[in-house]
């Protein structure tokens, strides 16, 4: 079980961190005058009259987060959230592994998701950061869609893999919840796919940015999702008895 253990307990923390980070910068930035003459006081780009972007996408996430004092939230969640990423996709990759029998195998899912992570953490390194480059901009773009994709893709992957073996393990998890993460993984795929005209042409300005915060949450629910999914149990107790249990315990 201290696979499973540790899966949940990573899960969660990527659900709560980044949340909990891009909705207190959002406050900041709505609520920028409570910082007036401090240390903290919000830069002008930064700040935005009352909103509900995930309604009327009036704000950018980019625009709440890059500035100051936010990024002092926003980044160090986001660098820590991709840390937390790259433990959850190799935890993912040894319990399957030790499921199919496959321990030396490296999963699919596993490059992505770390790849993912990668990407935010680089991401997260250059908001805020000034460049009136064409080329610098479009870097940026490529960072944010490289993290989407590539997560996008490994979540896809490794819910393909649990279903797979879902009657190996079944005991250990919940199935109403692995089909809401199928539903899950695949609005965000259609909603990708269908929102990619709106996305490269000009203007649908609020679309795209209530496109945007919805989208993140979207993405970070999985994570939600995986915590519900595996089943909490008690590390079991090893006896003579139960020696023979190997298969439960090694997960």
């Amino acid at each position: 079980m201290e696979k499973i253990n540790q899966i949940r307990n990573v899960s969660i923390w990527i659900f709560i961190l980044p949340v909990t980070a891009l909705n207190l910068c959002l406050f900041v930035s709505v609520n920028y005058f409570l910082f007036e003459n401090t240390i903290f006081q919000v830069d002008e780009i930064g700040r935005t009259a009352f909103t509900i972007p995930y309604i009327d996408g009036s704000v950018s996430i980019s625009r709440t987060a890059r500035t100051y004092p936010a990024y002092l939230i926003f980044k160090p969640a986001m660098i820590l959230t991709a840390i937390l990423l790259i433990k959850y996709w190799i935890a993912n990759n040894k319990l399957i592994g030790t499921v199919n029998n496959e321990i030396n195998k490296n999963k699919y899912f596993l490059i992505f998701g770390v790849g993912s992570a990668l990407f935010l953490i680089l991401h997260s390194i250059f908001l805020g950061i000034k460049f009136d480059y064409d080329l610098y901009k479009f870097f940026r773009r490529f960072l944010i869609l490289g993290f989407i994709i590539f997560e996008i893709i490994a979540q896809a992957l490794l819910v393909i893999s649990i279903f797979k073996m879902k009657e190996k393990i079944e005991k250990f998890i919940n199935k109403k919840i692995l089909i809401l993460k199928i539903i899950l993984v695949s609005i965000l795929a259609i909603t990708a796919l269908s929102s990619l005209p709106f996305l490269v042409s000009s203007g649908h300005t609020h679309f795209k940015h209530a496109l945007e915060w919805n989208y993140f949450i979207g993405v970070i629910l999985f994570y939600l999702l995986s915590f519900l999914f595996w089943k909490r149990r008690k590390t079991p107790v090893h006896t003579p008895e139960g020696a023979n249990e190997s298969f439960g315990s090694s997960l």
